[in-house]
């Protein structure tokens, strides 16, 4: 059972909580519970880069759909959001891609300290294991595998080639000193195979005595003291319980789950 008292939980084992959650339980002395409402990522069609599809509208997706919308004849537009471990990075198109240097700048002019390109970059660099690119945009000693792909079909390489004829620039990394341009995307691949935030970081974690990984658990609330988050109500297999945090509540359930909370 999870119920009980931590210093954080971590709602949503995906792409940004499964991270926050590991570099939390990096202090011994922390206790960290991570509520992920699906199951282990632990089918085929995971690993394999061309069969992220074949998980849409199964067991593994959330399977939401957008309300009406005007520019689509009015008509609803599916939306995949993956159920497991790793969240979307364990059923998303791979692509690494970093922001655009001037949306963070421009964070950082109206107010959001520390949040400039510059004050972020060092953590883009932590965070990665580039197999081509290094310093001063990239890094390759992270625990996110960032490779070339491994088959590129040739229609995409003529592709770029008729672009850059046309008159866009070429553009070998998208994730150095511009983005603008045409070329080929790297992705978060290992070997040729997917390597999600559940593999980078919460597989090599899983062992930790203070790190408690609860599967099948569906937050429902948060819980408040006051104006103060102080714990999640969730549901597994089948039984309501409270998780009560002595520091943080952080949501981490994605752009559709987070607000439910």
């Amino acid at each position: 059972m999870a119920s009980g008292e931590y210093d954080y939980i971590v709602v949503g084992a995906g792409s940004a909580g499964a991270v926050m959650a590991v570099r939390l339980s990096e202090d011994p002395d922390t206790s960290v519970l991570l509520l992920e409402a699906g199951g282990e990522a632990d089918a085929d069609e995971i690993s394999i880069p061309l069969a992220f599809s074949t998980l849409f509208k199964t067991k593994w997706d959330w399977n939401y759909t957008t309300t009406p919308q005007k520019h689509l004849n009015d008509r609803p537009a599916y939306w995949p959001r993956m159920k497991a471990l790793g969240g979307c990075s364990s059923m998303n198109a791979m692509i690494y891609i970093r922001g655009n240097h001037a949306d963070y700048d421009s964070w950082a002019a109206q107010g959001a300290t520390g949040w400039s390109f510059e004050e972020v970059l060092p953590y883009f660099i932590k965070a990665e294991h580039n197999t081509r690119f290094g310093s001063p945009y990239h890094g390759q000693d992270g625990p996110l595998h960032v490779e070339d792909r491994v088959y590129t079909h040739p229609l995409c390489t003529e592709w770029v080639e008729s672009a850059v004829a046309w008159g866009l620039g070429r553009n070998g990394d998208f994730n150095g000193a511009a983005q603008e341009g045409a070329g080929l995307y790297q992705v978060t691949c290992k070997g040729g195979r997917r390597w999600s935030t559940d593999k980078a970081y919460l597989a090599p974690a899983r062992s930790r005595a203070n790190l408690t990984v609860a599967l099948g658990a569906a937050a429902t609330r948060v819980e408040f003291d006051g104006d103060r988050a102080s714990g999640i109500a969730f549901t597994q297999n089948g039984s309501a319980q409270t998780a009560r945090a002595r520091r943080e509540v952080i949501l981490s359930g994605g752009v559709v789950n987070s607000p439910s909370c």
